[in-house]
C-alpha cells in the first residue's frame, strides 16, 4: 500500500495502484489519477466510460466484461484503448476509483 499525493488529493492506493477506500472517489480524485496515468484531461467519452464503470461497479461489485463495457458505451474497443492506454481494467478502473479487477476488462 502507498499513498497518492496531487495537488490537495490525497488517497491510499493498493499495490497495483488502485484506491483502497473507493468511497473517497470524486471528480477531483479522477483529475489526479488520470493525470498519474498520463492522460492531459478527461474528455466526456473518458467521463462516458468512467460513469458506465462506477454505475456497473455499484450494481454489480465487480467490473464489466470488456464487450459490456463496448456496447453499453457506444465506443469501440479501439477508441477504448485510445482514451486509456494502460487499458480499461488498469487505466479506466483505477481512474474511476474501483478496486482492480479480478479478470480483464
Amino acid at each position: 500500500m502507498a499513498w497518492f499525493q496531487r495537488g490537495k488529493v490525497r488517497i491510499e492506493l493498493d499495490d497495483h495502484g488502485h484506491m483502497i477506500e473507493s468511497e473517497q472517489w470524486n471528480e477531483k480524485v479522477a483529475e489526479a489519477l488520470a493525470e498519474a496515468e498520463g492522460l492531459s484531461r478527461l474528455t466526456e467519452d473518458h467521463w462516458v466510460v468512467i460513469d458506465f464503470l462506477r454505475e456497473y461497479h455499484e450494481e454489480h461489485g465487480t467490473a464489466p466484461m470488456i464487450r459490456v463495457l463496448v456496447k453499453a458505451t457506444g465506443l469501440s474497443l479501439q477508441k477504448i484503448y485510445e482514451l486509456f492506454p494502460s487499458g480499461p481494467g488498469k487505466g479506466a478502473c483505477r481512474v474511476a476509483g474501483l478496486p482492480r479487477p479480478d479478470s480483464c476488462v
